[in-house]
């Protein structure tokens, strides 16, 4: 099949935009992705939009009215906090397949703040409350107090993983948040839903990213392949059915599942990845990817945090960008944006937080309902 390449891509800084509409946030991103490899929306043959909040309300064909109407096909996709990760899957497959040479995928979400998840709609016996939490700290609570029950993860790693992604986040111009947590900071704040802490839930934030991919023939023709990282593989997977229990959502699966498939898609093994930025929606759901993705094994999480085997010059940094916990999570960009953040360190553009020698690094984002996106990205 035809390899794919990431041409261009950039991602806005998050933040909270009040005055300011969805397609216009998205808008900025495309035109920077464009400029990162000087084309135009001329030449796109088609788009792919993430978003979630706005999902009836064609966002895409909304950004083109932004930034020039030229009548390629407009695909608009809504899939979870695996949003914008869907969308960039979407692109891949169509330049894989050979309908297009050039197309552009853009994520972008404005949020609220509060809790997310909870009761819902839909009738009968409502499960908040009475069989426990629907809402996403109290989710990834309960899947992090049975990590605990069984490997003795503690209160303190867990605010580790919150310590280690601030501090990165200081190094990252794009993030939403630029500050310093000390451990002890971390473990008193706020208790959200034990053991997350107010600093170890993701930032509700707004945000924008954008990835232009084109064929290799393409690339070549038009001088890009300097700059360009191809993509190794595209997974995208839900949860299958199981024998346990249903009331609360199994946070693990669908990323072993996807983890398992893409490391066979890009022949290549966890031992194979230089740098990976894994959906940290809280500090708990961290650890728990680090065993999902094969980055350690089972039980084996709490020592990688403790050792400093995940930080900024350990032996697989994970989310340098600072994280969702950090950097924001605007779920219909963040899929997105880890591929911007990825592919700028196979560039070697990362600046203060460059993971040096970089040549292949993972994207990992999991939407509950269910949902999970796993890209491995290789410098060219």
């Amino acid at each position: 099949m035809i390899d794919a390449y990431v041409v261009g891509v950039d991602m806005i800084k998050f933040g909270r935009f009040p005055d300011r509409t969805v397609p216009q946030i998205g808008a900025q991103a495309a035109l920077m992705a464009l400029d990162d490899c000087g084309l135009t929306i001329k030449d796109m043959e088609a788009l792919y939009c993430g978003n979630l909040g706005q999902a009836a309300g064609m966002v895409g064909q909304r950004i083109l009215q932004e930034i020039g109407q030229t009548g390629i096909p407009v695909v608009n996709v809504s899939n979870a906090c695996a949003t914008g990760a869907t969308a960039f899957r979407e692109g891949w497959a169509a330049v894989k397949a050979g309908l297009y040479d050039l197309v552009l995928c853009v994520g972008v979400e404005q949020m609220g703040k509060g809790l997310l998840g909870g009761a819902g709609g839909g009738t009968g016996i409502p499960r908040e409350g009475l069989l426990g939490s629907g809402t996403m700290p109290s989710v990834f609570a309960e899947a992090g107090l049975e990590h605990s029950r069984k490997y003795g993860t503690t209160f303190e790693q867990f605010a580790k993983v919150s310590v280690k992604n601030h501090h990165h986040s200081t190094l990252n111009p794009k993030a939403m948040y630029q500050m310093e947590t000390p451990l002890e900071m971390v473990m008193n704040a706020e208790m959200i839903s034990y053991p997350n802490t107010k600093l170890m839930c993701s930032v509700n934030v707004d945000g924008s990213a954008a990835a232009v991919i084109a064929s290799e023939k393409k690339a070549r023709e038009l001088g890009l392949m300097k700059r360009a990282i191809k993509v190794r593989a595209s997974v995208l997977t839900s949860d299958p059915w199981q024998e346990r229990d249903l009331v609360m959502p199994d946070v693990n699966s669908c990323t072993r599942i996807a983890a398992k498939k893409a490391y066979e898609m890009a022949g290549l093994g966890a031992e194979d990845i230089d740098l990976v930025e894994l959906h940290d929606c809280f500090a708990t759901a961290e650890i728990l990817h680090y065993e999902n993705l094969g980055l350690c094994g089972p039980g084996e999480a709490g020592r990688m945090i403790d050792t400093g085997a995940v930080a900024l010059g350990g032996k697989i940094p994970v989310n340098v960008s600072g994280g969702l916990l950090s950097k924001g999570h605007p779920l219909g960009a963040t899929g997105i944006a880890n591929i911007y953040e990825v592919s700028t360190h196979l560039r070697g553009e990362a600046g203060k937080r460059q993971v040096e020698g970089a040549r292949i690094g993972m994207t990992h984002v999991i939407g509950l309902g269910s949902a999970c996106g796993i890209h491995i990205l290789e410098k060219v």
